[in-house]
């Protein structure tokens, strides 16, 4: 038997699976809502939770499967499987590097964990309390404007308890931003604390984080610096200096 529950406005699927699953089974439940989701978004995520009776699957829900990999071969964008079967771990873990998308493997109980996994990878933005006037701002995933409005908000409330700040922004794990409109909301977020900003590191691993820090260097007021990844610890160093 298989569930099927859709979340984040469509674009992340979570799949349970239990006891012995036929090709009908994807044919009237999984393979519509896999559709439905990629006409209105261009790359889906999805979450299979295998239950412990779980039973494998038939011939039939094989190649059911197997055809919704090769027809929707480009519409996956991240993938995690929560399983506690060893052999279901191993299968996925050997196909992983041929699979389209990253796919990362849960325990049953770690279900949660994987959730929060593909959600924060749709793109997030955490901001964290480095201590006097720094804060760390750390984008992940490719994110999108309500995040940035989320962002804003949290950055407003902590800024009141501040004269000026100094800030660390963490670009290792930002893999850009979904559309025009994101883009906008983040240059708008920028341009709407940048005047009470007193020194800002930039840390990341890509030549264009290294020439955006060097162009804000020529347009800012602030002191600004990059550090590549590894170099985070003295990131936040320099930030508490001077």
């Amino acid at each position: 038997m298989i569930q099927v529950e859709t979340q984040m406005g469509g674009s992340l699927i979570e799949v349970r699976l239990t006891g012995k699953i036929r090709g009908e089974d994807y044919e009237k439940l999984l393979v519509p809502a896999v559709e439905a989701a990629l006409k209105e978004h261009d790359r889906i995520r999805v979450l299979a939770i295998l239950d412990q009776g779980f039973g494998g699957y038939d011939l039939s829900a094989v190649w059911a499967d197997t055809k919704l990999g090769l027809g929707h071969w480009s519409g996956f964008d991240r993938c995690a499987v929560a399983a506690d079967q060893g052999w279901v771990q191993t299968a996925i873990r050997v196909a992983a590097p041929l699979l389209p998308c990253p796919v990362q493997v849960f325990g049953l109980d770690e279900a949660e964990a994987a959730r929060r996994w593909l959600r924060e990878s749709l793109g997030t933005v955490h901001i964290i309390d480095l201590g006097g006037p720094c804060l760390q701002i750390k984008l992940m995933g490719q994110v999108d404007p309500e995040a940035y409005q989320r962002a804003g908000g949290d950055l407003d409330a902590r800024l009141r308890e501040r004269e000026g700040f100094r800030l660390l922004i963490d670009l290792t794990e930002f893999d850009g931003w979904q559309g025009l409109s994101a883009m906008a909301a983040h240059f708008n977020l920028a341009r709407t604390h940048v005047p009470l900003l007193d020194r800002a590191a930039v840390v990341g691993d890509k030549a264009w984080q290294h020439m955006a820090q060097r162009v804000a260097a020529r347009i800012l007021k602030a002191e600004t610096r990059f550090f590549p990844s590894e170099e985070i610890e003295n990131a936040k160093a320099w930030l508490t200096t001077g």
